[in-house]
C-alpha cells in the first residue's frame, strides 16, 4: 500500500459548494477510485488559506495515474474546474506533499 498526500486550491467563497459536490459524488466515481486501485481518500479543508488537503491509499501508483486517462474522471475534472484552480485540460493543479513522519 502506497500512501499518497497533495495539495490543490479553491476559489475565494467555493468551499461550500466543493463539499456539497462531494458529498454527492457520483458512483460511477466512487468505483473508479476503487477500481484504479484508491481507497481511504480523504480531503481536508484549510478554510483560512482555502487549501485542499487529500490523502489517498493506493495500491499501485502506475495503475493510479491511469485513472486520469478515463471518460469519468475528465467529466468530473470538468464539473470542478469552476471552483478551484485547475491546468488547461482542467485537471486539478496539484502538488504532491512530501511525507515525513508516519505512526501505525
Amino acid at each position: 500500500m502506497i500512501r499518497k498526500s497533495f495539495k490543490m486550491k479553491l476559489y475565494p467563497g467555493k468551499a461550500a459548494e466543493y463539499e456539497k459536490r462531494h458529498k454527492e459524488l457520483w458512483d460511477e466515481m466512487k468505483e473508479m477510485i476503487h477500481e484504479y486501485g484508491g481507497s481511504n481518500y480523504s480531503i481536508f479543508l484549510d478554510e483560512e488559506t482555502n487549501i485542499l488537503y487529500g490523502y489517498i491509499e493506493l495500491s499501485d501508483e502506475e495503475l493510479w495515474a491511469k485513472s486520469a486517462d478515463t471518460e469519468i474522471c475528465r467529466k468530473w475534472w470538468h464539473f470542478m474546474a469552476d471552483i478551484m484552480e485547475t491546468n488547461p485540460d482542467e485537471s486539478p493543479v496539484s502538488v504532491d506533499l512530501r511525507p515525513v513522519f508516519h505512526l501505525d
